[in-house]
């Protein structure tokens, strides 16, 4: 039984009735990694795995949700003291509340959802849930919110409901995402344009490390932080900048010796890496594969030793990926772990697979995890 099969036999049996299937994604982002909070570029894409939820009306003033992958059932009423302890509860509570705020209607309603957005492998199953149910209670209630204004609402769930200070990227891709394209999203301005992305004759595959370290929180937050002093640095001779991907690399230089080497150190990788995002858009236009997979080495280079936000694994993973000719390899992600992306010729496919799993598990006792990745739609209705 597939998971659609599951989650109607499930519905059927817990409220006797059947409702109506929407779905939403989880999402990759080719390049333009820490860029989002500077202000620059990324270039997202939704992939074929996310979350699909089965969801009626219940003529009542609560929710009835049940996750088929936690087999947990929670009711919760919509006003802001209703919040449910249970965290998976809260996403969809959450898109509700701020759903609420924004004007919408919301009433009660039943659910049951699951998901194969592969749980902690940077490809943001939250985004993938919350976008479920922005969409489908704005089709429910014919609340005429636009698809903008969705993703905020997801965002707003992070930030409010579930504590990330999450930029808007995993949010948009999962509602703005479309078959065979990936989106250039300009994170200060907004504006946004699809690139097709139907790359003849390669793979597009994740390597999961299966490991995640420690330090992720405190150190994202103080890159941040050096982004933000090397900006005010710069600002002092360009007022116009107000994020960093407003800077010449020549303004940067100008600071140097004015800011830590630390801060310089990842204000240059910032710099380079939005250029990279418009060099990949136009290399994409013209269909060069190869300038492509370039870009994404130069990526994973000043992500390891410019943004410090590589480790040991994943380092390994990029090499290797040098060494049986893939196109393209870097980390995907926030960093310290999680996956490695990686652009491979099909025919080369078979051999670097087998090749990483063996010598990776080797290495570090324990073997990566595959997933190929196909660009695919956001959130929707499902027929």
């Amino acid at each position: 039984m597939d998971m659609k099969e599951r989650i109607q036999e499930k519905f059927r049996t817990l409220y006797g009735t059947d409702g109506q299937l929407f779905a939403s994604a989880g999402r990759i982002n080719l390049i333009g990694e820490h860029t989002d909070y500077n202000g620059g570029y990324v270039f997202p894409g939704a992939i074929d795995c996310g979350i699909v939820a089965e969801i009626k009306l219940n003529g009542t003033s609560k929710v009835h949700a049940y996750s088929l992958d936690y087999d947990e059932y929670v009711e919760f009423g919509l006003e802001e003291s209703d919040k449910p302890s249970q965290s998976w509860a809260s996403y969809i509570f959450g898109v509700c509340r701020e759903t609420i705020k924004r004007g919408g209607k919301v009433e009660g309603f039943n659910t049951v959802f699951a998901g194969d957005v592969p749980l902690g492998a940077g490809l943001s199953s939250s985004a993938a849930l919350e976008s479920t149910f922005a969409f489908a209670i704005n089709y429910l209630f014919d609340n005429g919110i636009d698809k903008f204004e969705l993703a905020k609402i997801g965002q707003s769930t992070e930030h409010n409901y579930c504590g990330v200070k999450c930029g808007i990227m995993d949010q948009f891709a999962s509602v703005f995402g479309k078959k065979g394209s990936l989106i250039r999203l300009n994170c200060k301005t907004l504006e946004y344009k699809y690139f097709p992305f139907n790359p003849e004759g390669y793979k597009l595959v994740l390597i999961d490390s299966c490991v995640k370290h420690e330090l992720a929180s405190s150190a994202y937050n103080k890159r941040r932080a050096s982004c933000e002093n090397a900006a005010a640095a710069i600002r002092k001779n360009h007022p116009e900048v107000e994020f960093l991907s407003d800077a010449k690399r020549v303004w940067l230089d100008e600071v140097r010796d004015q800011i830590p080497e630390e801060d310089f150190l990842r204000a240059e990788y910032v710099i380079g890496e939005v250029q990279r995002v418009l060099d990949v858009c136009d290399a994409l236009e013209r269909g060069d594969y190869e300038t492509v997979g370039e870009m994404m080495y130069q990526t994973h280079f000043g992500l390891s030793r410019l943004y410090e936000v590589s480790c040991e694994e994943l380092d390994f993973l990029n090499k290797l990926a040098r060494k049986y000719d893939v196109t393209g390899s870097r980390v995907m992600g926030g960093g310290f772990g999680g996956c490695t992306i990686n652009l491979v010729k099909d025919e080369l496919y078979e051999g670097f697979i087998s090749a990483a799993v063996d010598q990776f598990t080797e290495k570090f006792g324990h073997a990566p995890k595959i997933y190929n990745v196909v660009i695919s739609d956001g959130a929707r209705l499902l027929q």
